[in-house]
């Protein structure tokens, strides 16, 4: 990558914000693409220690003309900018149609007009649904259990689509369940260790599904290797550990990780609709294996040791007390 010019969207976000950072690192010329705010933020960009070393612009994937000017001179596409909440999508299923469809169609269409090198388009395990068979490879069925998996859904056609009749030179990432520092209580992981270190009872809906739980930097790593691979291109690659672990049996490794016991409560509000759960995912990442020489080298273990420190120093980023949709 180094030398290369690059836009990453949806830099200010949880694995965005990493994603930057590793380009940084590895000599990229890095344009960041944050989501506007009135008080002029950056996301988790504000804190980086490479803040001085990228190119900030902020603006919004709905918006056509931001889009084309931000690609400007680029050569490489990351598009990680999506709105990712499941609980939220039920409640503003148009936003997630305009940010996550539209908001792709402006991505692929300007970087057809800019004329780029490579298009890395970030899909999500979630648009498997629940698993027929496992592991998950890339010829599983699509199945839209929520609004924002329908909405993943279209957005990983319109890539496809874009490459077979324009021959846009995309490659489709599909991460299964990235964690690590930064992410925010949305999501399982950092949930539970918040609310253990509050030391409060641990609030969740169901324990029984299954998760592939694969570490920042892995996901990272694959994101950075999908552009540099000319195989890659117009294939989609699921990028996951290959271990499947139920949430119930989570809330045991980071109650051990942490020395507690865990007291758990199930509350409805946190339970997905019967038929929107998804109850099991795994991944085959036999292709990444073949076509980007990628293995993922940072445990569950590791990583949750990690995540842990990392939320313990920065515990007042979470509202432990609330449930974030």
């Amino acid at each position: 990558m180094k030398g290369k010019r690059v836009l990453v969207t949806g830099a200010g976000g949880f694995l965005g914000s990493h994603l930057v950072e590793a380009l940084v690192e590895s000599g990229a010329k890095v344009r960041a693409f944050v989501h506007y705010r009135g008080n002029g933020s950056w996301g988790w960009l504000d804190q980086s220690a490479h803040k001085n070393h990228f190119e900030v612009v902020a603006g919004d994937v709905i918006d056509r003309d931001s889009i084309a000017s931000a690609m400007k001179s680029t050569s490489i596409v990351f598009h990680l900018a999506a709105l990712i909440g499941i609980p939220y999508s039920y409640h503003a299923p148009v936003s997630y149609m305009r940010t996550n469809i539209e908001g792709t169609l402006n991505i692929l269409q300007a970087a057809r007009d800019a004329g780029v090198e490579c298009v890395v388009h970030t899909s999500t395990s979630e648009v498997y649904g629940t698993a027929r068979y496992v592991p998950i490879n890339e010829v599983h069925p699509l199945q839209g259990q929520s609004p924002y998996s329908a909405s993943k859904i279209g957005a990983d056609k319109l890539a496809e689509a874009f490459h077979l009749s324009f021959g846009l030179p995309v490659v489709t990432i599909r991460p299964f369940n990235a964690f690590g520092p930064r992410q925010s209580a949305r999501a399982v992981i950092p949930t539970i260790i918040a609310q253990c270190l509050a030391g409060e009872s641990v609030r969740l809906g169901s324990l029984t599904p299954t998760r592939d739980f694969n570490y920042v930097t892995n996901t990272v790593d694959a994101f950075m290797r999908c552009a540099e691979s000319s195989s890659a291109m117009g294939k989609t690659i699921n990028v996951g550990s290959g271990r499947e672990i139920s949430i119930g049996e989570l809330v045991k490794k980071i109650g051990t990780l942490l020395g507690q016991d865990i007291r758990i409560k199930n509350e409805k509000d946190r339970s997905r609709p019967v038929k929107s759960e998804v109850e099991r995912l795994v991944a085959d990442n036999a292709l990444a294996r073949k076509i980007l020489k990628w293995e993922p080298k940072v445990t569950l273990e590791e990583g949750l040791q990690r995540t842990i420190d990392w939320i313990r120093a920065n515990l007042h980023e979470y509202r432990t007390n609330e449930y974030g949709t």
